[in-house]
């Protein structure tokens, strides 16, 4: 056997980003973004000694799997100008309802976050790309109103 026969893997367990700034990519994702972090019981057990430590913070999408932040307070990207992308990663990407799509763009603006680009419009619906706390590239997206 040379590769996993299609549908073994079932979905999506979790993406991490390093942070050099824990505090403010939890303000970022949690209150910006307005996703769930996880605390107390719901920190998985393997995690629960680094959530303790403060290097770790997790969360959850609508849609169920984890964003870990990595505290990495020595992080540095290797280009300091965000738009030369530092890694393969190019974006993480959010579904967002069409009627909310606007108000997703007041929120980002009325906090300053830095876009990259946007909003635009396309075939496959409206987009917003913009930075995290750290320089990572992120989208908000809807598909096309019907």
């Amino acid at each position: 056997m040379t590769a996993l026969p299609q549908g073994k893997l079932r979905k999506t367990h979790h993406f991490a980003l390093n942070v050099k700034d824990l505090q403010a990519s939890r303000h970022f994702y949690g209150t910006i973004l307005g996703l769930h972090e996880l605390t107390g019981a719901e920190v998985p057990e393997t995690l629960v000694e680094l959530v303790k430590q403060g290097r770790i913070s997790n969360f959850v999408t609508p849609d169920g799997w984890v964003l870990d932040l990595f505290w990495e307070p020595d992080l540095s990207p290797p280009n300091p100008d965000p738009e030369q992308q530092f890694t393969r990663a190019n974006h993480l990407a959010f579904d967002i309802a069409p009627d909310a799509f606007d108000e997703a763009v007041q929120v980002l603006q009325a906090n300053q976050v830095a876009i990259a680009q946007g909003p635009v419009t396309r075939p496959t619906g409206r987009g917003i790309y913009f930075y995290d706390p750290d320089g990572f590239l992120l989208e908000i997206r809807c598909d096309p109103e019907n």
